[in-house]
């Protein structure tokens, strides 16, 4: 099974001509209320995919916290430790220009409460994998991974939003996803030697992603690129979130890292063809229709 430690927000959905630059206001012409965050995305994505997912998390005791409790368990994602808090649900501001880039800013609210106490030691086991992310402290995150070392399970952590962590935090970590800025802020290398370099400094499995052109992966299993779906964009939002929730379901059922990084590629580029977060995560059927569009991941 998956658990997801992490971040549940309501995004707030602005559709401009052009993203904002600082001290600039951009008009558009409506906004959309879509159920976010990257915890809540990437227990979705798996969901979707076929996996059986837990979300342990924090809500606020406010109306988009019963939408967020709602949407997580419509999707198939347990909710009984998406506890309550007296801080108001997260809340991001996503702003999506005619290109489908965005720019994002998140308030954490109830998201900062999040403990890896909270996560049930039944749920820790051999045959779990456990997802996290850094839109809750950085304490809990290196605790959670910490618990779950300790009992066996596989630990994936997505290092989004970029932070800077202490190198003995990836001991915990079997498999680090990062985009190509996240990857940076932990190393500075050129794109071809990013994933391998960051694997050998951090002694785990790193799969950095990189948009259009696919994603890289090193680990000690080997070296491994893969290349992405020939799309038009609509809406990036929640492809990372995608490809780490697929990746996540895709290892826990068994496949090989070369076949999960397929898996996940695709899944991102579908998640690109349609707006809003959540809404974008695509299921396992779709995924499975457009395998064969991309080759597989090459070996190097």
């Amino acid at each position: 099974m998956i658990l997801v430690f992490g971040s549940i927000n309501i995004d707030l959905v602005f559709a401009l001509p052009s993203l904002p630059r600082p001290g600039e206001t951009v008009l558009g012409t409506g906004y959309r209320s879509v159920p976010g965050g990257k915890g809540a995305n990437q227990a979705v994505a798996a969901a979707r995919d076929g996996a059986r997912v837990a979300m342990v998390g924090r809500v606020g005791r406010d109306t988009f916290g019963e939408m967020m409790r709602a949407s997580l368990h419509e999707a198939g994602v347990g909710v009984t430790d998406v506890l309550g808090s007296d801080a108001p649900t997260g809340c991001a501001a996503v702003c999506v220009d005619t290109e489908g880039r965005n720019l994002i800013a998140v308030a954490g609210g109830a998201n900062l409460m999040a403990r890896a106490s909270n996560i049930p030691e039944a749920l820790l086991a051999p045959d779990t994998t456990v997802v996290l992310q850094m839109e809750v402290p950085v304490a809990e995150v290196q605790a959670a991974a910490r618990r779950a070392k300790a009992k066996g399970a596989r630990v994936i952590l997505n290092l989004g939003p970029a932070l800077k962590l202490p190198l003995e935090t990836f001991r915990d970590v079997d498999v680090l996803v990062a985009n190509e800025i996240e990857a940076t802020t932990l190393l500075a290398a050129e794109p071809p030697l990013l994933a391998q370099r960051l694997a050998e400094a951090l002694k785990t499995t790193v799969i950095v992603t990189l948009g259009e052109r696919g994603a890289m992966a090193a680990g000690p299993s080997g070296r491994w690129t893969i290349g992405a779906l020939p799309i038009k964009p609509l809406d990036t939002t929640a492809a990372g979130d995608q490809f780490t929730g697929v990746l996540a379901a895709a290892l826990d059922r068994g496949l090989s890292l070369p076949e999960a990084l397929r898996r996940a590629s695709v899944a991102a580029g579908l998640a690109c063809l349609f707006p809003g977060a959540q809404p974008s995560l695509q299921h396992s059927a779709a995924i499975e229709a457009r395998l064969n569009e991309l080759a597989p991941a090459v070996a190097n």
